[in-house]
């Protein structure tokens, strides 16, 4: 492809007006062109190759470039700043942006690669000590269930009151570095958590700050295997999104920046989301790489930490059963979606995804009875849950079925409609 049909083919139906020499610049400078225009032409190079591209893949990937002030100090600043925001209810939460491209990745850059802290001891007002870390450990744990539960709408006000409350005269006080360590790892656990709260109540530029500020507390607590759950969370949300190369990009880099620490349920997590991105992306050969990987590695629950516990038994087979149906492979999706089914320990909100991906290829199969009545056993577990993902999942399962018009169908359609009401 010559520079000129490159740049033709990026200014197709869009304002820009690049040229030859633009791209010559890109290619000789090292450049790189602002806006979409790295993602752009990762899609235009990569259908001529006939294979998925990364910003890595074209050598646009500079997250460092675009590195804000990543001081220890700065970011504990901005962090106890924004939960006080969001628990006085001001309008932190409506003016925070959602960060796209390197801006979104440069805390990642961060997190991975030097300098590190060397010494977090801080002096302030009281001592902080090991019972005070134990606390914010039982917090997370607490809120963690009542988030399994309940979902994120209900959760994340108390999460958030708790960091400025109680947590954030903690980070203020006084501790030695062995023990601000092991602070920031407790703290970074329960920020996690408001922020996969705020995704969980569609609240997507605050749950992204949320978690770029637990990865930098990750980063200060000195543990890669946090850090690398933490980068997982992002790749998440970056599904949810749409941006799946960027899916792709976190996964990567957290397998490769916390190589050897991370525990085989969170591997086993990052490659089954890179299938599910590569399936979305029409990448077929992506998508089944990622997934044999996945199966290769075994799972014991009592070697996890506690942030895997959502890694329960047959989620793999259920992100598996998510790829292919979009790779339209709807018989082997089902075999799969099955299989997810069948462990009985699995908590309710696991469940009532589970419920839905297989009716959702039930319904794409024809199968509309079957799959309304998989509907109903799916919002027999949401009952009482106020949660944005699970509310996306029921209105997903109708649409999937608006082509149906019989009695279980309308009963189900009924039904749904009074859950999402409750929502609103």
């Amino acid at each position: 492809m010559s520079y000129a049909g490159l740049a033709s083919r990026m200014n197709s139906g869009r304002a820009t007006r690049y040229d030859h020499t633009s791209v010559a610049r890109w290619v000789r400078n090292s450049a790189i062109p602002r806006g979409d225009g790295p993602d752009l032409i990762c899609e235009i190079l990569g259908e001529r190759l006939g294979r998925v591209l990364t910003l890595a893949s074209i050598g646009m990937d500079r997250a460092a470039a675009g590195s804000a002030d990543a001081s220890l100090e700065s970011a504990l600043s901005r962090a106890t700043a924004l939960w006080r925001g969001d628990d006085q209810r001001t309008d932190i939460v409506g003016r925070t942006k959602l960060l796209r491209g390197p801006a979104a990745v440069a805390p990642v850059f961060d997190w991975e690669n030097p300098p590190d802290d060397t010494d977090v001891s801080h002096r302030g007002t009281f001592r902080v000590g090991a019972a005070e870390v134990r606390r914010i450990h039982a917090a997370r744990e607490r809120y963690e269930q009542m988030y399994r539960r309940v979902g994120g709408v209900p959760v994340r006000p108390r999460v958030v009151a708790y960091l400025h409350r109680q947590v954030a005269p903690l980070v203020r006080g006084t501790y030695d570095d062995a023990t601000g360590r092991e602070l920031f790892r407790a703290v970074g656990g329960l920020v996690a958590l408001a922020g996969i709260a705020s995704y969980d109540a569609d609240q997507q530029p605050v749950a992204q700050r949320y978690l770029l500020h637990a990865l930098r507390l990750a980063k200060a607590s000195g543990s890669r295997a946090f850090g690398g759950y933490v980068v997982a969370l992002l790749a998440n949300q970056a599904m949810y999104r749409g941006t799946y190369r960027q899916v792709v990009q976190y996964a990567e880099t957290a397998l490769r920046g916390a190589r050897g620490h991370l525990s085989p349920a969170l591997v086993v997590d990052l490659h089954a989301l890179q299938a599910k991105a590569y399936a979305r992306m029409g990448d077929t050969a992506g998508c089944h790489r990622h997934m044999a990987r996945s199966h290769r590695i075994e799972i014991r629950p009592e070697n996890e930490p506690p942030e895997t516990g959502y890694v329960q038994p047959g989620l793999v087979a259920a992100q598996h059963a998510e790829a292919l149906r979009r790779l339209g492979d709807l018989r082997a999706a089902q075999e799969h979606a099955e299989q997810a089914l069948r462990p009985d320990d699995v908590h309710t909100r696991g469940q009532a995804h589970r419920l839905a991906t297989f009716a959702h290829i039930l319904a794409q199969r024809g199968e509309a009875e079957h799959a309304a009545a998989v509907g109903e056993q799916m919002l027999d577990r949401a009952a009482g849950m106020e949660s944005g993902r699970i509310a996306e999942r029921v209105r997903d399962l109708v649409d999937a079925l608006s082509r149906y018009d019989t009695r279980a169908v309308r009963d189900l359609r009924a039904r749904a409609a009074q859950h999402l009401d409750v929502l609103m």
